[in-house]
């Protein structure tokens, strides 16, 4: 089995988890969140990704541009109802860039000082 395979397949099966523990529990958050989050937790107990893992997260950053189609026609379905909302969803979006960027911010130089201090203990 090619590594771009195994990698798509250990993702759709984090997925497929996610999905199954959603409507098992009946959470409220989707699937697909709750399986990259479950990955997340795996990934970080067993530290740098695998071979397959690097070339399926690679092949998808390739054409990531291309996952926005079907998000960007749904907004078109939706035209009067983002015109009656469009408050709300315009803080919404303030808000969230914010935070992302703060969030953004913090991780980078969390990463830089733990570099740092590996490199002088080094």
């Amino acid at each position: 089995m090619s590594p771009l395979l195994a990698g798509f397949t250990w993702l759709l099966l984090f997925q497929c988890a996610g999905e199954a523990l959603v409507r098992t529990a009946d959470l409220p958050i989707p699937g697909p969140v709750l399986g990259m989050a479950l990955l997340l937790v795996v990934l970080l107990v067993r530290a740098p990704a695998s071979e397959s893992m690097t070339a399926a997260a690679d092949g998808l950053a390739k054409h990531l541009s291309l996952l926005f189609v079907p998000a960007g026609t749904g907004v078109m379905l939706h035209v009067a109802r983002i015109e009656a909302e469009w408050v709300p969803i315009v803080t919404a979006i303030a808000v969230s860039t914010v935070l992302a960027m703060a969030a953004t911010a913090v991780a980078f130089q969390w990463i830089v000082r733990r570099q740092e201090s590996a490199e002088q203990s080094s």
